[in-house]
């Protein structure tokens, strides 16, 4: 009797399109690498360079079957505002600006991948994750106003940091002037009471 297919494992991964190799990540998978390659880098040759994630699902016979999704937001994010990669503080540095009209072309095509059938909640999704980056909206952020709000949080950041630098000083001179030898001078209070 035939044994029965069954899911003995789900895995996560992601690989630029059309380039995917035998690696470390597919080996623990415990499937025929090369003929995985073989299928994903056909079916993901048109879509460029791009990073695509995939997962796939392998049964207990070492079979395998995979679904490829759209590439990350932040990925079609940094490729629309032209730049190499997110801020390192969102908070305080605005690295680009794009349009609503490029936030709805991301969001829609990222909703195949989303738990949602409304463009605008994917809109506000994609919107969060190009906040996090450093990255404002023009037409769905107030960009002047958020502008604003990042000159005001580094302004706040380099007081902040003069405070702690003040701190650390004192800090270090408190320490250092308890190594120092303290001079005491001693006066004889009595003897110069007596002689008024």
């Amino acid at each position: 009797m035939a044994k029965k297919k069954e899911i003995v494992r789900i895995a996560k991964l992601e690989f630029n399109a059309g380039q995917a190799k035998p690696g470390p990540e597919l080996a623990g998978l415990g499937i025929v690498m090369p003929e995985f390659t073989r299928q994903f880098n056909d079916e993901t040759r048109e879509r460029g360079s791009e990073p695509v994630p995939v997962t796939i699902t392998v049964f207990n016979d070492k079979s395998f079957t995979f679904k490829t999704h759209t590439s990350p937001a932040a990925y079609k994010l940094k490729e629309v505002a032209k730049i190499k990669k997110g801020s390192s503080n969102a908070k305080t540095t605005k690295v680009a600006t794009i349009n609503v009209d490029q936030l709805r072309g991301i969001a829609e095509y990222k909703m195949p991948d989303m738990n949602t059938d409304s463009v605008e909640s994917a809109m506000n999704s994609v919107a969060g994750t190009a906040k996090n980056m450093g990255i404002l909206i023009e037409g769905f952020d107030d960009v002047a106003a958020e502008k604003a709000k990042a000159a005001e949080a580094t302004k706040a950041n380099a007081e902040a940091a003069k405070k702690e630098a003040a701190l650390e000083a004192a800090e270090q001179e408190n320490i250092e002037s308890k190594d120092k030898e303290i001079e005491v001078i001693a006066t004889n209070q009595k003897a110069e009471e007596g002689d008024n």
